[in-house]
């Protein structure tokens, strides 16, 4: 007879469709991910001759740099959304603010270069400034534009993350929110006379820290730094949820209610968390802002915050591994799609969304587990059929006497 299914059982098996990569595979994967980006791709672009086919082209080192920076921004979308419950659409304000800071520092790195032979940047004397504006002058400095990377995003997470989560703003209202945030900023940044550039932003970079930024030399060390920094957050956040502290995140995920009434201050969590992927966001910006060349409040507008929440839902959120793997997937993607069908992109992209929310909700990482799952699923026992009146046995003994 075969054995029966246990409802542990059962519920061990749901849980495989959650499941991402099994821990020993997640590793080996990560392990061979590094070696492939930081070691293999930029050997093969700066010591393999152009027409080799092993060679890497200087477009690809630098198409990679630009999807990586992409992966660190994911991982800060899921350690918000996956592991605490922020749906936050704000992300990219944050990517930006990062990209802004440098930015700055590179416009003035640019000096007597410009179209305009001026030590200020071209779009001011354009715009007709007679000097520099009093906060630009500080970025200038090489270390200060770096710190400015970080603590602009956290000030202003900082800020505005304390009024919400005092107020116990959660959920959709949360996402709203954040969502009018980024709104107002991309606004602002998108007049000329806020000082950064209006509709172009900031472009035409030249050097950074003395070195030529058009060098292949020099893309090929800001994609390594890039790749470094990729898999440092990945660990980074990686042991922030193994600790007693990303145990807390996670209930403050799934109930925060019961986490309030243990006596902990979901608040101050949350605070954390928002300002910290804020400054993963801002680094990310930065690193990006010189591979591409320029920096534009486009970059800043709810629909790139919104795309980054696809990327993270492709991969799969609450797995630090999804998020990386749908942004550079999703992108991959995008790159191709608007090369051949560039009016059919967001359609593509919306049917991409709409797939994985209806078919494949623990995304791409879910389908180790699902296909174990299935492997491992074992028939329910067929229930044992009713006795035949031919095989029922008969008593014998006395008759039973008649009623008189």
């Amino acid at each position: 007879m075969p054995e029966p299914i246990s409802k542990d059982t059962i519920v061990i098996r749901r849980g495989l469709l959650r499941r991402s990569f099994p821990a020993q595979l997640e590793m080996a994967l990560v392990v061979a991910a590094a070696v492939i980006l930081i070691v293999v791709l930029p050997s093969l672009n700066a010591f393999t001759a152009e027409g080799s086919f092993l060679h890497v082209s200087d477009y690809t080192i630098n198409l990679y740099g630009k999807y990586l920076c992409y992966a660190i921004l994911a991982i800060s979308v899921d350690l918000l959304w996956g592991y605490t419950g922020l749906l936050s659409l704000g992300q990219c304000l944050f990517f930006s603010l990062g990209g802004y800071a440098l930015g700055m520092y590179l416009m003035l790195m640019i000096g007597k270069l410009g179209q305009y032979h001026s030590d200020l940047p071209d779009f001011m004397v354009f715009l007709g400034y007679p000097a520099l504006p009093s906060h630009w002058v500080p970025f200038r400095n090489f270390w200060f534009a770096a710190a400015a990377v970080m603590w602009v995003p956290a000030a202003v997470s900082l800020v505005f993350g304390f009024l919400a989560f005092r107020s116990r703003i959660r959920g959709v209202y949360f996402s709203i929110l954040t969502q009018a945030l980024t709104y107002a900023a991309s606004l602002m940044f998108f007049r000329n006379d806020f000082t950064f550039g209006g509709n172009n932003g900031l472009t035409d970079f030249k050097f950074i820290v003395g070195f030529d930024l058009r060098r292949p030399e020099t893309q090929r060390a800001l994609y390594l730094c890039t790749s470094i920094l990729l898999f440092a957050t990945y660990g980074l956040c990686k042991w922030l949820t193994k600790t007693k502290f990303g145990k807390v995140q996670r209930a403050v995920r799934d109930s925060e209610n019961r986490v309030l009434f243990s006596g902990y201050a979901t608040a101050h969590f949350k605070l954390f968390v928002f300002v910290l992927c804020a400054i993963i966001a801002g680094v990310a910006g930065a690193l990006y802002v010189p591979q591409v060349g320029g920096i534009n409040p486009s970059e800043m507008t709810p629909d790139k915050s919104l795309e980054a929440v696809v990327w993270v839902a492709v991969g799969g959120r609450g797995t630090l591994i999804g998020p990386i793997l749908g942004a550079i997937g999703v992108n991959a993607l995008k790159s191709w799609a608007t090369r051949a069908y560039p009016d059919l992109w967001l359609i593509i992209l919306g049917a991409l969304f709409i797939f994985v929310v209806l078919f494949l909700p623990g995304g791409i990482v879910s389908i180790p587990g699902r296909i174990a799952a299935r492997l491992q699923r074992k028939p329910l026992p067929a229930p044992d059929p009713p006795p035949s009146p031919a095989a029922t046995p008969v008593k014998t003994g006395a008759p039973a006497s008649p009623p008189p």
